[in-house]
């Protein structure tokens, strides 16, 4: 074990990839010798050479067509898409080619190699184009996977798993966390299993669920509330699609409460999704209506930053109000 942050992390999976993997590339804007803005790929072209880890030009789109066409080849490619905001230009290739490419050729061809990094979400002062948490724009398309870690050790294991996954996946890193978040990482290789939410914390008054930053708020929403005699079980979805319905649904029907929170704007978020699915399978155990702590309706704002961000204080009262309901 050794203390690491986030970008040591990723950058150590990133290494372990590329040494068992002779087919893996990593490419993307300025993550040659730069390193890339946030420096995640510092050194991964002094290792493994320019060929397998090289810049591209600045063009989205181009990036995720050069990757499906790596990786319907039998290539492992790892692209950077350099912030989350800017990975629109590029969502024709992701939702309409990696997402489909198998299903189209029936099981004939496939891009099951690819991954994509891409840093998102708020709270480091970037304002509206390099704050945004687009996570729930990909969640509606089946055939690509959406995984999003919480801290350094779940990024490595996640990230392995996820370049080793015979499907597309998109690997939505929290920049906020990059050089915040420390904590004991394996320094072997491991993976942590797609597709399954962790129990962080065990509880019985209401279930608390979100991903990536936002567990950080959470659990300190969780800590304010065990002081009021509020306990709170807290969970990690770690994979939003395909999300993990029976680890939430069987939290629910113990606590009979659930609260969802997420940095991305409440109308269409992912959140509503959850709400949707969890009142299905467990109406009849709930005690208050399900509820949504989220950024607002607006663009990303600047100056308002503190105010936009669901922050421990918003979840820690709605935590009040569903136990008191």
């Amino acid at each position: 074990m050794a203390q690491m942050n986030m970008l040591q992390a990723i950058n150590q999976a990133l290494v372990i990839a590329m040494e068992q993997d002779e087919t893996a590339l990593v490419f993307g804007e300025d993550v040659g010798h730069f390193g890339g803005v946030f420096r995640a790929t510092s050194g991964l072209q002094e290792a493994f050479g320019k060929d397998r880890c090289f810049n591209t030009p600045l063009t989205e789109q181009g990036i995720l067509g050069f990757a499906n066409g790596l990786a319907s080849n039998g290539f492992t490619p790892i692209a950077e898409i350099q912030f989350a905001d800017y990975i629109f230009p590029a969502f024709d290739q992701i939702v309409n080619e990696s997402a489909k490419f198998r299903y189209r050729s029936g099981n004939e061809f496939n891009v099951g190699g690819l991954t994509i990094r891409t840093p998102y979400g708020g709270g480091i002062a970037g304002g509206h184009y390099h704050s945004q948490s687009p996570e729930a724009y990909f969640t509606q398309t089946p055939g690509i996977k959406v995984v999003i870690p919480r801290d350094p050790y779940q990024a490595k294991g996640l990230l392995l798993a996820s370049i080793r996954d015979d499907n597309p996946v998109l690997f939505m890193e929290p920049k906020r966390l990059y050089r915040a978040s420390v904590g004991e990482v394996p320094e072997g290789d491991y993976t942590i299993e797609l597709g399954k939410a962790e129990v962080v914390q065990t509880g019985s008054d209401i279930t608390l669920l979100g991903w990536g930053a936002q567990m950080e708020i959470i659990q300190k929403a969780a800590d304010m509330a065990k002081e009021q005699g509020i306990s709170c079980e807290v969970v990690d979805l770690r994979t939003l699609s395909p999300w993990d319905v029976p680890t939430v649904a069987e939290s629910v029907k113990k606590t009979g409460r659930l609260l969802v929170s997420h940095e991305a704007p409440l109308t269409g978020g992912f959140a509503g999704e959850i709400a949707a699915r969890i009142q299905q399978e467990c109406f009849l155990y709930l005690e208050s209506p399900i509820a949504r702590v989220c950024g607002m309706d607006t663009p990303y704002p600047l100056i308002h930053e503190k105010e936009y961000m669901a922050d421990e204080y918003k979840i820690f009262e709605a935590i009040v109000a569903s136990v008191n309901f």
